[in-house]
């Protein structure tokens, strides 16, 4: 009996070996990784933000068009030309306004709003929603990911609407 339990522990502790294996490999590069996402929407680097546009359109991942969108609004700020700015921001507002339509419940998707919007030109006139936003993230903070978590709390270092005091009675 005992050698029995031995087996199956020995079977189940392989398995979970090579799923973890597994598990890792898929991880590698061009895969979307969420802290490398963020690093990205912080940064004032197009190469960063490129890099990021091409993972997550070839991503197999639920919501991409959130961060996509995110990401086009970003960089819409960085490129020449006024026309070029214009249709990358609205090509991005399509994207994350639309799967805000279809998921307005998701923190993280909200958090992608508020940063774009507290960067986002008044002429814009993309700003309506930071308030709200703002608020929900808070009431949400503790159902995040890890690495939304974090990168929130990054960001609320340097943000004019979240702010690291927001974060100190939160874990």
């Amino acid at each position: 009996m005992i050698t029995m339990i031995r087996v199956a522990f020995a079977c189940l502790l392989l398995i979970r070996m090579s799923l973890g294996d597994f598990v890792a490999a898929q991880a590698g590069p061009g895969s979307f990784i969420r802290s490398d996402f963020y690093s990205a929407m912080q940064s004032n680097n197009e190469q960063a933000v490129n890099k990021q546009l091409e993972i997550i359109k070839t991503a197999d991942m639920a919501g991409k068009e959130a961060f996509e969108g995110a990401l086009l609004m970003k960089k819409a700020g960085m490129v020449a030309g006024p026309k070029k700015k214009l249709d990358l921001f609205k090509a991005g507002h399509k994207e994350l306004e639309g799967i805000l339509k279809k998921d307005s419940n998701n923190a993280e998707f909200r958090f992608l709003r508020l940063m774009v919007q507290e960067h986002a030109p008044g002429v814009m006139g993309y700003k309506a929603e930071l308030a709200k936003d703002r608020l929900y993230i808070l009431n949400n903070f503790e159902r995040l990911p890890p690495a939304v978590q974090q990168a929130i709390k990054e960001y609320s270092k340097e943000s004019n609407v979240l702010k690291p005091a927001d974060f100190n009675s939160i874990r």
